[in-house]
């Protein structure tokens, strides 16, 4: 059975829709259950990797940091995925949380910044330019945000 013309786009947009949706709350209770066994898989990494056992109550507190902020920028993630599910995408409460995202992200360079005097590695590097890009990144867009938001109001009460 074929669909009908221009309705391929929709499935597609549902299967997206979908995916993205499952793909973040993976990401959120995954997230959660990391940051929660970090004592343990630290412990454990520290048996591969003498720095994680010399400077195991750092790691665990550093990474412990890093998954908090990362679960909270999903969290925020979330709830504008919500807003835009309900075609409302235009929203304060949306500028608010590409804010927090940038902060949080921000929080993340410098935690990760901290945990370099400890363990230098190419992935620590590239964990910093990542988060640095997405902080700059939710920060601007931020700002469209409030911009399409004000000028959303304004339309509204023109009408």
């Amino acid at each position: 059975m074929e669909t009908a013309p221009g309705n391929e786009e929709a499935v597609m947009k549902d299967r997206l829709t979908i995916f993205t949706k499952w793909m973040l709350d993976v990401m959120f209770v995954g997230g959660i259950l990391v940051t929660l066994t970090l004592p343990f898989s630290i412990r454990f990494y520290g048996t591969l990797d003498s720095r994680f056992d010399q400077y195991y109550g750092q790691m665990v507190l550093l990474f412990a940091v890093s998954g908090l902020l990362a679960v909270l920028i999903i969290w925020e993630l979330k709830k504008i995925f919500a807003s835009v599910l309900a075609d409302d995408c235009f929203v304060r409460t949306n500028v608010e949380s590409l804010n927090r995202m940038g902060t949080y992200s921000f929080l993340i360079v410098l935690v990760s910044a901290v945990r370099s005097f400890m363990y230098l590695t190419p992935a620590a590097l590239m964990t910093v330019l990542v988060f640095v890009v997405a902080g700059l990144f939710s920060k601007v867009l931020a700002q469209v945000f409030d911009r399409a938001v004000t000028y959303k109001l304004e339309n509204d009460l023109t009408i």
